[in-house]
Protein backbone atom coordinates (compact mmCIF):
# COMPACT_ATOMS: atom_id res chain seq x y z
CA UNK A 1 0.00 0.00 0.00
CA UNK A 2 2.96 2.20 1.04
CA UNK A 3 3.83 1.64 -2.49
CA UNK A 4 1.35 2.76 -3.55
CA UNK A 5 0.51 6.21 -2.33
CA UNK A 6 4.10 6.74 -3.51
CA UNK A 7 3.84 6.19 -6.88
CA UNK A 8 -0.10 8.62 -6.68
CA UNK A 9 1.92 11.22 -5.36
CA UNK A 10 4.71 11.01 -7.42
CA UNK A 11 2.87 10.55 -10.13
CA UNK A 12 0.63 13.90 -9.13
CA UNK A 13 3.88 15.69 -9.31
CA UNK A 14 5.22 15.20 -12.64
CA UNK A 15 3.76 18.11 -14.08
CA UNK A 16 3.62 20.60 -11.38
CA UNK A 17 6.59 19.98 -9.21
CA UNK A 18 6.76 19.62 -5.63
CA UNK A 19 5.67 22.80 -4.56
CA UNK A 20 2.49 22.31 -6.72
CA UNK A 21 4.31 25.15 -8.66
CA UNK A 22 2.90 24.68 -12.38
CA UNK A 23 5.64 24.79 -15.32
CA UNK A 24 5.93 27.78 -16.87
CA UNK A 25 3.59 27.85 -20.15
CA UNK A 26 0.74 30.08 -21.49
CA UNK A 27 -2.60 28.36 -22.83
CA UNK A 28 -1.62 29.23 -26.27
CA UNK A 29 1.40 26.81 -26.38
CA UNK A 30 1.44 23.71 -27.88
CA UNK A 31 2.74 21.59 -25.28
CA UNK A 32 4.25 17.96 -25.55
CA UNK A 33 5.20 16.09 -21.91
CA UNK A 34 7.40 12.82 -22.23
CA UNK A 35 8.19 10.30 -19.54
CA UNK A 36 11.07 8.18 -19.97
CA UNK A 37 13.00 5.34 -17.95
CA UNK A 38 16.10 6.01 -20.23
CA UNK A 39 17.44 9.21 -18.84
CA UNK A 40 19.32 9.36 -15.85
CA UNK A 41 22.88 8.93 -13.75
CA UNK A 42 22.48 5.46 -13.99
CA UNK A 43 22.50 5.58 -17.72
CA UNK A 44 25.90 7.87 -17.85
CA UNK A 45 23.41 10.54 -20.04
CA UNK A 46 22.65 13.07 -17.68
CA UNK A 47 22.92 16.87 -19.22
CA UNK A 48 23.13 17.46 -23.44
CA UNK A 49 27.30 17.10 -23.88
CA UNK A 50 27.57 14.37 -26.34
CA UNK A 51 31.72 14.88 -25.15
CA UNK A 52 30.59 13.40 -22.29
CA UNK A 53 29.96 9.35 -21.73
CA UNK A 54 26.62 8.63 -22.94
CA UNK A 55 25.05 11.94 -23.01
CA UNK A 56 25.21 12.02 -26.78
CA UNK A 57 21.87 9.82 -26.47
CA UNK A 58 20.27 12.41 -25.05
CA UNK A 59 21.53 15.19 -26.89
CA UNK A 60 19.83 13.48 -30.45
CA UNK A 61 17.37 11.45 -28.92
CA UNK A 62 15.72 14.88 -27.45
CA UNK A 63 16.08 16.65 -30.92
CA UNK A 64 18.68 18.86 -29.64
CA UNK A 65 21.71 17.81 -31.76
CA UNK A 66 22.34 16.08 -34.88
CA UNK A 67 24.82 14.01 -36.44
CA UNK A 68 26.78 13.80 -39.49
CA UNK A 69 24.83 11.08 -40.76
CA UNK A 70 22.26 9.03 -39.60
CA UNK A 71 20.43 6.05 -39.89
CA UNK A 72 17.24 5.00 -41.70
CA UNK A 73 14.60 2.10 -41.02
CA UNK A 74 16.76 -0.16 -42.44
CA UNK A 75 19.97 0.62 -40.43
CA UNK A 76 21.87 2.08 -43.53
CA UNK A 77 23.20 5.46 -43.60
CA UNK A 78 22.15 8.27 -45.18
CA UNK A 79 22.94 12.60 -45.14
CA UNK A 80 21.96 14.52 -42.25
CA UNK A 81 23.92 17.42 -41.67
CA UNK A 82 26.33 16.47 -44.05
CA UNK A 83 25.10 16.82 -48.04
CA UNK A 84 27.64 13.88 -49.39
CA UNK A 85 30.96 12.25 -48.86
CA UNK A 86 34.40 10.71 -51.03
CA UNK A 87 36.84 8.05 -50.06
CA UNK A 88 39.67 9.82 -50.82
CA UNK A 89 41.82 6.63 -49.47
CA UNK A 90 41.60 3.69 -46.84
CA UNK A 91 42.60 6.49 -44.28
CA UNK A 92 40.98 9.89 -45.64
CA UNK A 93 36.86 10.68 -46.22
CA UNK A 94 36.11 14.48 -47.22
CA UNK A 95 32.55 15.48 -46.37
CA UNK A 96 30.77 18.55 -47.36
CA UNK A 97 28.18 19.88 -45.08
CA UNK A 98 24.93 20.96 -46.02
CA UNK A 99 24.99 25.05 -47.39
CA UNK A 100 21.42 25.42 -45.11
CA UNK A 101 22.77 23.89 -41.82
CA UNK A 102 22.90 26.01 -38.55
CA UNK A 103 23.38 25.86 -35.10
CA UNK A 104 20.05 27.21 -32.77
CA UNK A 105 22.15 30.22 -32.21
CA UNK A 106 21.56 31.04 -35.84
CA UNK A 107 25.42 30.44 -36.79
CA UNK A 108 26.29 28.46 -39.92
CA UNK A 109 27.39 25.44 -39.38
CA UNK A 110 30.67 25.42 -41.58
CA UNK A 111 34.10 22.87 -41.72
CA UNK A 112 35.78 25.10 -39.14
CA UNK A 113 32.65 23.87 -36.44
CA UNK A 114 32.94 20.55 -37.67
CA UNK A 115 36.52 20.50 -36.96
CA UNK A 116 36.80 22.14 -33.53
CA UNK A 117 33.58 19.85 -32.22
CA UNK A 118 35.38 16.71 -33.77
CA UNK A 119 38.82 17.99 -32.02
CA UNK A 120 36.75 18.43 -28.87
CA UNK A 121 35.24 15.11 -28.61
CA UNK A 122 38.55 13.18 -29.20
CA UNK A 123 40.11 15.36 -26.45
CA UNK A 124 37.67 14.60 -24.05
CA UNK A 125 35.54 11.61 -24.53
CA UNK A 126 36.69 8.13 -23.24
CA UNK A 127 35.65 5.81 -26.64
CA UNK A 128 35.69 8.36 -29.50
CA UNK A 129 39.89 8.73 -29.56
CA UNK A 130 39.88 4.98 -29.97
CA UNK A 131 36.87 4.05 -31.95
CA UNK A 132 37.42 7.29 -34.40
CA UNK A 133 41.28 6.85 -34.57
CA UNK A 134 41.89 10.54 -36.23
CA UNK A 135 45.04 11.72 -36.53
CA UNK A 136 44.44 15.02 -38.05
CA UNK A 137 41.22 17.69 -39.63
CA UNK A 138 41.48 19.75 -41.76
CA UNK A 139 38.25 22.68 -42.76
CA UNK A 140 38.08 24.18 -46.37
CA UNK A 141 34.31 26.22 -46.20
CA UNK A 142 31.89 23.60 -46.18
CA UNK A 143 34.15 20.59 -46.27
CA UNK A 144 36.27 18.86 -43.69
CA UNK A 145 38.71 16.53 -44.39
CA UNK A 146 39.41 13.81 -41.83
CA UNK A 147 42.46 11.76 -42.04
CA UNK A 148 42.63 8.47 -39.72
CA UNK A 149 45.52 6.80 -38.85
CA UNK A 150 44.78 3.34 -39.37
CA UNK A 151 42.38 2.27 -41.83
CA UNK A 152 38.50 3.60 -41.13
CA UNK A 153 35.63 1.62 -43.32
CA UNK A 154 33.42 1.95 -40.79
CA UNK A 155 34.19 5.88 -39.90
CA UNK A 156 30.85 7.31 -41.15
CA UNK A 157 29.29 4.58 -38.49
CA UNK A 158 30.90 6.20 -36.02
CA UNK A 159 30.54 9.99 -36.49
CA UNK A 160 26.65 8.63 -36.55
CA UNK A 161 27.65 7.54 -33.02
CA UNK A 162 25.15 10.27 -30.77
CA UNK A 163 28.36 11.55 -29.35
CA UNK A 164 29.15 12.53 -32.88
CA UNK A 165 26.45 15.50 -32.48
CA UNK A 166 27.87 18.41 -34.19
CA UNK A 167 27.63 20.84 -31.31
CA UNK A 168 28.99 24.95 -31.12
CA UNK A 169 32.35 24.63 -29.00
CA UNK A 170 32.32 27.66 -28.97
CA UNK A 171 29.30 28.34 -27.15
CA UNK A 172 30.75 25.93 -24.61
CA UNK A 173 28.60 24.22 -22.07
CA UNK A 174 26.53 26.04 -19.24
CA UNK A 175 24.47 24.51 -16.88
CA UNK A 176 24.65 21.11 -18.77
CA UNK A 177 23.34 22.75 -22.47
CA UNK A 178 24.89 22.56 -25.58
CA UNK A 179 23.71 24.59 -28.55
CA UNK A 180 23.39 22.24 -31.31
CA UNK A 181 21.43 22.01 -34.74
CA UNK A 182 18.19 19.57 -34.03
CA UNK A 183 14.52 21.53 -34.07
CA UNK A 184 14.71 21.88 -30.38
CA UNK A 185 17.13 23.57 -27.96
CA UNK A 186 17.12 22.44 -23.81
CA UNK A 187 16.41 25.77 -21.98
CA UNK A 188 17.05 23.97 -18.42
CA UNK A 189 18.55 20.28 -17.60
CA UNK A 190 18.93 18.48 -14.13
CA UNK A 191 19.35 14.76 -13.65
CA UNK A 192 15.74 14.04 -13.82
CA UNK A 193 14.40 16.20 -16.78
CA UNK A 194 15.26 18.01 -19.75
CA UNK A 195 12.76 20.91 -20.55
CA UNK A 196 12.89 22.08 -24.61
CA UNK A 197 11.93 25.21 -26.41
CA UNK A 198 11.51 25.32 -30.28
CA UNK A 199 14.55 26.16 -32.09
CA UNK A 200 13.28 29.51 -34.61
CA UNK A 201 16.15 29.17 -36.39
CA UNK A 202 15.95 25.45 -37.36
CA UNK A 203 17.67 24.10 -40.65
CA UNK A 204 15.53 21.40 -41.90
CA UNK A 205 12.89 21.30 -44.36
CA UNK A 206 10.40 19.81 -41.85
CA UNK A 207 9.92 22.49 -38.78
CA UNK A 208 9.23 22.18 -35.20
CA UNK A 209 5.64 22.17 -34.63
CA UNK A 210 5.73 21.71 -30.51
CA UNK A 211 6.67 24.78 -28.77
CA UNK A 212 7.99 23.59 -25.28
CA UNK A 213 8.41 20.10 -24.63
CA UNK A 214 9.23 18.36 -20.83
CA UNK A 215 11.40 15.09 -21.12
CA UNK A 216 10.88 13.55 -17.46
CA UNK A 217 13.23 10.80 -16.14
CA UNK A 218 10.66 8.33 -14.47
CA UNK A 219 12.33 5.14 -13.44
CA UNK A 220 9.85 3.47 -11.50
CA UNK A 221 7.14 1.42 -13.63
CA UNK A 222 4.39 2.11 -11.56
CA UNK A 223 4.57 6.13 -11.50
CA UNK A 224 5.35 5.77 -15.35
CA UNK A 225 1.80 3.64 -15.64
CA UNK A 226 0.16 5.54 -13.76
CA UNK A 227 0.55 8.92 -14.78
CA UNK A 228 0.46 8.21 -18.39
CA UNK A 229 -3.18 6.29 -17.37
CA UNK A 230 -4.06 9.66 -15.62
CA UNK A 231 -3.10 12.05 -18.64
CA UNK A 232 -0.40 13.39 -17.16
CA UNK A 233 1.89 12.84 -20.40
CA UNK A 234 1.28 12.50 -23.72
CA UNK A 235 4.02 9.70 -24.45
CA UNK A 236 6.47 7.00 -22.72
CA UNK A 237 9.22 4.80 -23.58
CA UNK A 238 10.40 2.30 -21.20
CA UNK A 239 6.62 0.44 -19.43
CA UNK A 240 7.04 -2.17 -17.88
CA UNK A 241 5.96 -5.07 -19.96
CA UNK A 242 3.33 -5.93 -17.62
CA UNK A 243 1.66 -2.74 -18.34
CA UNK A 244 1.67 -2.45 -22.06
CA UNK A 245 -1.59 -4.37 -22.03
CA UNK A 246 -3.34 -1.62 -20.32
CA UNK A 247 -2.80 0.60 -23.49
CA UNK A 248 -4.05 -1.65 -26.12
CA UNK A 249 -7.45 0.27 -26.17
CA UNK A 250 -7.51 4.56 -26.49
CA UNK A 251 -3.62 4.65 -26.86
CA UNK A 252 -1.04 4.40 -29.91
CA UNK A 253 1.35 2.11 -29.62
CA UNK A 254 4.91 2.03 -31.76
CA UNK A 255 7.20 -0.82 -31.74
CA UNK A 256 10.30 -1.99 -33.25
CA UNK A 257 12.76 -5.04 -33.12
CA UNK A 258 15.93 -3.23 -31.99
CA UNK A 259 19.93 -4.79 -31.19
CA UNK A 260 19.74 -3.83 -27.38
CA UNK A 261 20.62 -7.14 -25.42
CA UNK A 262 20.49 -7.66 -21.95
CA UNK A 263 23.76 -9.30 -21.17
CA UNK A 264 25.89 -10.31 -18.09
CA UNK A 265 29.74 -10.76 -18.33
CA UNK A 266 31.82 -13.10 -16.37
CA UNK A 267 34.66 -11.31 -14.60
CA UNK A 268 37.25 -13.24 -15.60
CA UNK A 269 39.40 -11.64 -11.99
CA UNK A 270 37.11 -14.08 -10.03
CA UNK A 271 39.48 -17.46 -9.53
CA UNK A 272 36.00 -19.35 -9.48
CA UNK A 273 35.17 -17.82 -13.13
CA UNK A 274 38.75 -18.39 -14.98
CA UNK A 275 37.13 -22.40 -15.15
CA UNK A 276 35.89 -22.92 -18.46
CA UNK A 277 33.20 -25.59 -17.14
CA UNK A 278 32.11 -22.94 -14.52
CA UNK A 279 31.17 -20.20 -16.93
CA UNK A 280 29.69 -22.86 -19.49
CA UNK A 281 27.47 -24.48 -16.41
CA UNK A 282 26.06 -21.09 -15.51
CA UNK A 283 25.52 -20.15 -18.93
CA UNK A 284 23.54 -23.47 -19.54
CA UNK A 285 21.27 -22.35 -16.35
CA UNK A 286 19.76 -19.53 -17.88
CA UNK A 287 16.20 -19.65 -19.22
CA UNK A 288 16.32 -17.23 -21.87
CA UNK A 289 13.06 -18.42 -23.48
CA UNK A 290 10.97 -18.31 -19.45
CA UNK A 291 13.02 -14.97 -18.93
CA UNK A 292 11.32 -13.27 -22.18
CA UNK A 293 8.27 -15.19 -22.51
CA UNK A 294 6.94 -14.85 -18.99
CA UNK A 295 9.30 -11.84 -17.28
CA UNK A 296 9.08 -9.92 -20.77
CA UNK A 297 5.47 -10.82 -21.65
CA UNK A 298 7.02 -11.71 -25.07
CA UNK A 299 8.39 -8.04 -25.68
CA UNK A 300 11.69 -9.28 -27.25
CA UNK A 301 12.99 -12.56 -28.70
CA UNK A 302 15.68 -14.95 -26.82
CA UNK A 303 19.36 -14.01 -27.56
CA UNK A 304 21.63 -16.30 -28.96
CA UNK A 305 25.00 -13.70 -29.22
CA UNK A 306 25.23 -10.17 -28.78
CA UNK A 307 23.60 -9.08 -32.20
CA UNK A 308 19.81 -9.59 -33.67
CA UNK A 309 18.58 -12.39 -35.89
CA UNK A 310 17.80 -9.39 -38.32
CA UNK A 311 21.44 -8.06 -38.64
CA UNK A 312 23.26 -9.55 -41.48
CA UNK A 313 25.97 -10.76 -38.63
CA UNK A 314 23.05 -11.50 -36.12
CA UNK A 315 21.95 -14.58 -33.94
CA UNK A 316 20.80 -16.70 -35.80
CA UNK A 317 24.33 -16.96 -37.74
CA UNK A 318 26.10 -18.02 -34.10
CA UNK A 319 25.47 -20.91 -31.54
CA UNK A 320 25.81 -21.03 -27.77
CA UNK A 321 24.68 -23.48 -25.28
CA UNK A 322 21.31 -24.82 -24.63
CA UNK A 323 19.65 -24.11 -21.31
CA UNK A 324 20.31 -27.57 -19.46
CA UNK A 325 20.35 -27.67 -15.74
CA UNK A 326 21.32 -31.24 -15.54
CA UNK A 327 24.02 -30.64 -18.01
CA UNK A 328 25.10 -27.71 -15.85
CA UNK A 329 25.72 -30.03 -13.22
CA UNK A 330 27.78 -32.54 -14.81
CA UNK A 331 29.99 -29.54 -15.26
CA UNK A 332 30.48 -28.72 -12.35
CA UNK A 333 31.17 -31.86 -11.04
CA UNK A 334 34.14 -32.59 -13.63
CA UNK A 335 35.41 -29.58 -12.40
CA UNK A 336 35.25 -30.73 -8.65
CA UNK A 337 32.33 -28.97 -7.41
CA UNK A 338 29.85 -31.15 -5.27
CA UNK A 339 27.94 -30.62 -2.28
CA UNK A 340 29.96 -32.89 0.47
CA UNK A 341 27.84 -31.50 3.21
CA UNK A 342 24.17 -31.65 1.80
CA UNK A 343 23.68 -27.86 2.24
CA UNK A 344 22.58 -27.66 -0.90
CA UNK A 345 25.40 -26.25 -2.53
CA UNK A 346 28.60 -27.08 -4.13
CA UNK A 347 31.62 -26.74 -2.75
CA UNK A 348 35.50 -26.91 -3.13
CA UNK A 349 38.14 -27.31 -0.36
CA UNK A 350 35.44 -26.52 1.96
CA UNK A 351 34.46 -23.45 0.02
CA UNK A 352 30.67 -23.07 -1.43
CA UNK A 353 30.46 -21.90 -5.00
CA UNK A 354 29.33 -18.65 -3.91
CA UNK A 355 29.22 -15.73 -6.54
CA UNK A 356 28.22 -11.96 -6.44
CA UNK A 357 25.40 -10.30 -9.41
CA UNK A 358 25.71 -7.13 -9.77
CA UNK A 359 23.52 -5.00 -12.02
CA UNK A 360 21.12 -1.99 -11.75
CA UNK A 361 17.10 -0.88 -11.28
CA UNK A 362 16.82 2.00 -13.69
CA UNK A 363 16.58 -0.75 -16.79
CA UNK A 364 13.26 -2.62 -15.13
CA UNK A 365 13.85 -6.04 -16.84
CA UNK A 366 17.36 -5.78 -15.46
CA UNK A 367 16.84 -7.42 -11.36
CA UNK A 368 14.07 -9.70 -13.29
CA UNK A 369 16.68 -11.54 -14.87
CA UNK A 370 18.96 -11.11 -11.46
CA UNK A 371 16.06 -13.51 -9.61
CA UNK A 372 15.88 -15.69 -12.45
CA UNK A 373 19.27 -16.56 -12.74
CA UNK A 374 19.48 -16.73 -8.53
CA UNK A 375 17.04 -19.31 -8.71
CA UNK A 376 17.98 -21.52 -11.61
CA UNK A 377 22.05 -21.00 -9.87
CA UNK A 378 20.24 -22.54 -6.72
CA UNK A 379 19.30 -25.26 -8.78
CA UNK A 380 22.86 -26.49 -9.57
CA UNK A 381 24.19 -25.61 -6.44
CA UNK A 382 25.62 -21.99 -6.65
CA UNK A 383 24.91 -19.68 -4.62
CA UNK A 384 23.79 -15.86 -5.90
CA UNK A 385 23.49 -13.45 -4.24
CA UNK A 386 21.94 -10.21 -6.46
CA UNK A 387 22.81 -6.12 -6.05
CA UNK A 388 20.47 -4.12 -7.70
CA UNK A 389 21.40 -0.63 -7.27
CA UNK A 390 21.57 1.93 -9.50
CA UNK A 391 25.03 2.98 -7.58
CA UNK A 392 26.54 0.03 -9.67
CA UNK A 393 29.39 2.12 -10.96
CA UNK A 394 30.98 2.23 -7.58
CA UNK A 395 31.02 -1.62 -7.16
CA UNK A 396 32.48 -1.87 -10.59
CA UNK A 397 35.23 0.53 -10.09
CA UNK A 398 35.72 -1.60 -6.86
CA UNK A 399 35.58 -4.92 -8.25
CA UNK A 400 32.75 -6.26 -5.88
CA UNK A 401 31.10 -8.35 -8.10
CA UNK A 402 31.48 -11.65 -9.85
CA UNK A 403 28.63 -11.01 -12.78
CA UNK A 404 27.58 -7.56 -14.24
CA UNK A 405 24.55 -7.43 -15.75
CA UNK A 406 23.41 -4.79 -18.18
CA UNK A 407 21.68 -3.72 -21.09
CA UNK A 408 23.53 -2.53 -23.93
CA UNK A 409 22.72 -1.28 -27.70
CA UNK A 410 24.86 -3.61 -29.40
CA UNK A 411 24.53 -2.29 -33.31
CA UNK A 412 23.49 1.49 -32.69
CA UNK A 413 25.99 2.17 -35.71
CA UNK A 414 24.87 -0.32 -38.13
CA UNK A 415 28.12 -2.04 -38.14
CA UNK A 416 29.61 -4.94 -35.75
CA UNK A 417 32.88 -3.38 -34.46
CA UNK A 418 31.14 -0.52 -31.94
CA UNK A 419 30.14 -3.55 -30.15
CA UNK A 420 33.78 -5.64 -29.83
CA UNK A 421 35.53 -2.05 -29.51
CA UNK A 422 33.63 -0.75 -26.52
CA UNK A 423 32.75 -4.09 -24.72
CA UNK A 424 35.02 -6.88 -26.22
CA UNK A 425 38.55 -6.22 -27.34
CA UNK A 426 40.98 -6.38 -24.11
CA UNK A 427 40.96 -2.91 -22.29
CA UNK A 428 37.78 -2.06 -24.29
CA UNK A 429 36.02 1.20 -22.12
CA UNK A 430 33.06 -1.58 -20.92
CA UNK A 431 35.11 -4.35 -20.84
CA UNK A 432 33.24 -5.30 -17.25
CA UNK A 433 34.64 -8.72 -16.94
CA UNK A 434 38.09 -8.02 -18.24
CA UNK A 435 38.15 -10.66 -20.96
CA UNK A 436 41.25 -11.11 -22.55
CA UNK A 437 41.30 -13.23 -26.03
CA UNK A 438 44.31 -13.22 -28.17
CA UNK A 439 41.91 -14.42 -31.18
CA UNK A 440 39.17 -11.50 -30.16
CA UNK A 441 42.05 -9.48 -30.59
CA UNK A 442 43.18 -10.77 -34.27
CA UNK A 443 39.73 -10.79 -35.37
CA UNK A 444 39.51 -7.18 -34.87
CA UNK A 445 43.01 -5.90 -36.00
CA UNK A 446 41.34 -7.43 -38.98
CA UNK A 447 38.26 -6.43 -38.95
CA UNK A 448 39.07 -3.05 -38.55
CA UNK A 449 41.17 -3.29 -41.68
CA UNK A 450 38.43 -4.62 -43.39
CA UNK A 451 36.21 -2.17 -46.16
CA UNK A 452 32.82 -4.17 -47.42
CA UNK A 453 29.81 -5.01 -45.55
CA UNK A 454 29.57 -8.69 -46.41
CA UNK A 455 33.09 -9.34 -45.49
CA UNK A 456 32.92 -7.32 -42.40
CA UNK A 457 29.52 -9.16 -41.17
CA UNK A 458 31.50 -12.60 -41.63
CA UNK A 459 34.24 -10.98 -38.97
CA UNK A 460 31.20 -10.26 -36.83
CA UNK A 461 30.32 -13.11 -36.96
CA UNK A 462 33.56 -14.83 -36.36
CA UNK A 463 33.90 -12.89 -33.17
CA UNK A 464 30.31 -13.58 -31.92
CA UNK A 465 31.17 -17.22 -32.26
CA UNK A 466 34.84 -17.00 -30.30
CA UNK A 467 32.93 -15.33 -27.78
CA UNK A 468 30.27 -17.69 -27.18
CA UNK A 469 32.72 -20.31 -27.26
CA UNK A 470 34.91 -18.69 -23.94
CA UNK A 471 31.44 -18.67 -22.05
CA UNK A 472 32.83 -14.96 -21.87
CA UNK A 473 29.10 -13.70 -21.77
CA UNK A 474 25.91 -14.47 -21.29
CA UNK A 475 23.28 -13.06 -23.71
CA UNK A 476 19.39 -13.51 -22.71
CA UNK A 477 17.31 -11.16 -24.48
CA UNK A 478 17.08 -9.10 -27.43
CA UNK A 479 14.52 -5.87 -27.01
CA UNK A 480 11.41 -4.74 -28.77
CA UNK A 481 11.28 -1.10 -27.91
CA UNK A 482 7.40 0.23 -27.03
CA UNK A 483 6.84 3.76 -27.00
CA UNK A 484 2.97 4.60 -25.38
CA UNK A 485 1.03 7.59 -26.88
CA UNK A 486 -2.38 9.39 -26.10
CA UNK A 487 -4.31 9.58 -30.09
CA UNK A 488 -3.45 12.82 -31.20
CA UNK A 489 0.19 12.35 -31.01
CA UNK A 490 1.86 11.94 -34.57
CA UNK A 491 5.11 11.83 -35.87
CA UNK A 492 5.98 9.92 -32.69
CA UNK A 493 7.95 6.50 -33.75
CA UNK A 494 10.47 4.08 -32.43
CA UNK A 495 13.36 3.72 -34.32
CA UNK A 496 15.65 0.23 -34.46
CA UNK A 497 19.05 2.39 -33.44
CA UNK A 498 17.19 3.84 -30.22
CA UNK A 499 18.15 6.97 -30.32
CA UNK A 500 15.77 8.88 -33.04
CA UNK A 501 12.72 10.07 -30.41
CA UNK A 502 11.72 13.64 -31.01
CA UNK A 503 12.25 14.93 -34.19
CA UNK A 504 10.41 17.64 -36.39
CA UNK A 505 8.04 15.38 -37.10
CA UNK A 506 6.26 15.14 -33.71
CA UNK A 507 3.01 17.00 -33.20
CA UNK A 508 -0.38 17.12 -31.16
CA UNK A 509 -3.10 17.49 -33.21
CA UNK A 510 -7.14 18.12 -32.40
CA UNK A 511 -8.91 15.25 -32.55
Amino acid sequence: MKKFLAAICAASLLITGCGGEKSASTSADKTFTYGTVAYGVAMENVGTNPHESYSGWSTIRYGIGETLFKFNEHMELEPWLAESFEQVDEFTVKIKINDAATFSNGKKVDGAAVKKCLEALIKNHDRAPRDLKISSIEADGQFVTIKSSDKMPALLNYLSDPYGCIVDVDEGVKDNIVVGTGPYKAVKVTDTQIDLVKNENYWGAVKPKLDKIFVKSITDGDTLTMAMQNGELDAVQGLPYSSLQLFKDGYKISQVETSRVYQAAFNFKTPELQDLNVRKAISMAIDKENFTRVLLNGNGAPAIGPFPANLTFGGDKVHAVSYDLDGAKKLLADSGWSDSDGDGYVDKSGKNLELRWLTYTSRQELPLLAEAAQANLKKIGIKLNVNATDNYKTFLKNGDYDIFSKAIVTAPTGDGEYYFTSHIVPGAVDNAGFYDSEQIAALENELHNTFGSDKRSELAIKMSQQVLDDCALIYASHLRMSFVMKPNVEGFTAHPSDYYEITPALEKIDL
